[in-house]
């Protein structure tokens, strides 16, 4: 279980740092404390379930990344909808982008299997 805790206190602690959001800016959006999601970080305390939902919407993830570290569709949604909003130049300029990430992460797994 304390190894569950912390998992999913690393994806907590990852996507709010990806969203550059501090702790007391998640605690504020999610309604919680600053000290639940700071024992939630460190994987000292388990969220209660109404708790968990909150902090997701708040990451703007599923409760399914959260829990298992799994992408589903509602993960996937969540980024068509942002991806829907961009002017076409900007869309084409994202298309870019995610072709040279995919085409660098083949190449370093072409160079791993060697």
């Amino acid at each position: 279980m304390d190894d569950l805790l912390k998992q999913i206190g690393n994806r907590i602690l990852h996507r709010r740092k990806q969203l550059r959001m501090t702790q007391e800016e998640l605690s504020e959006k999610a309604g919680i404390t600053p000290q639940t999601v700071s024992s939630a970080e460190l994987g000292k305390k388990a969220l209660r379930p109404e708790n968990i939902i909150r902090v997701c919407s708040a990451l703007e993830i599923s409760t399914d990344y959260l829990l298992l570290g799994e992408v589903n569709a509602s993960d996937h949604w969540i980024l068509i909808s942002r991806i829907s909003n961009l002017h076409p130049a900007q869309y084409r300029h994202l298309e870019d982008i995610i072709n040279s990430f995919i085409s660098a992460l083949e190449v370093r797994e072409t160079q791993k299997s060697k």
